[in-house]
């Protein structure tokens, strides 16, 4: 059986460390891990006034169906969690009975400046709590977007961060297998 993973970054740049992140997981997945990246670029913002769903939202929310897990790149801004993540996981948590989120695995990681995303992690973490999201606890991912860890397009350079996530990824794998009875 193949984990299907979505990978959701909280910043909409193409060089964004965050998305490097993410890259780089797909790339490196563990065996028995497929994992997606989701394009958040033309999501709009969550409007229960909205009378359908805009194709970009529909697209996300089969995503959202076909995935087991979810890796969240957690972009900082401003001491918390991007508005581009938030407004993924709102579009979902709107679907009935938060069939989409309720009891998913979910691992936080993230790069950028000072602590390297652990305060908008720490928000994601209570948002994540209220959504039913499984979020594994151990071991959490923060890495700083500064420090020749990234080249200038985004994409993690250092062995030492890389070995790390490669660590997580098997975590988040090991987690679902957990929670789910999966041998």
């Amino acid at each position: 059986m193949t984990l299907r993973v979505l990978g959701l970054s909280g910043s909409l740049r193409a060089k964004s460390t965050n998305r490097g992140l993410l890259r780089y997981a797909q790339a490196h997945a563990p065996a028995g891990m497929k994992i997606h990246i989701a394009d958040l670029l033309e999501v709009p913002l969550y409007n229960a006034d909205l009378a359908e769903k805009p194709p970009a939202v529909e697209h996300l929310l089969q995503e959202f169906t076909e995935a087991d897990a979810l890796l969240l790149a957690c972009t900082e801004y401003n001491y918390s969690v991007a508005p581009a993540l938030k407004n993924a996981l709102d579009w979902a948590s709107r679907e009935p009975d938060n069939h989409l989120l309720r009891g998913k695995a979910a691992a936080l990681i993230g790069a950028g400046g000072g602590m390297g995303t652990a305060r908008a992690q720490y928000h994601l973490r209570q948002i994540c709590v209220y959504l039913d999201l499984q979020v594994m606890t151990k071991p959490e991912f923060f890495a700083s977007a500064f420090n020749d860890n990234f080249d200038t397009d985004g994409s993690l350079q250092d062995e030492k961060l890389q070995e790390k996530l490669l660590h997580s990824l098997q975590a988040l794998k090991d987690w679902h297998q957990q929670l789910h009875g999966v041998k």
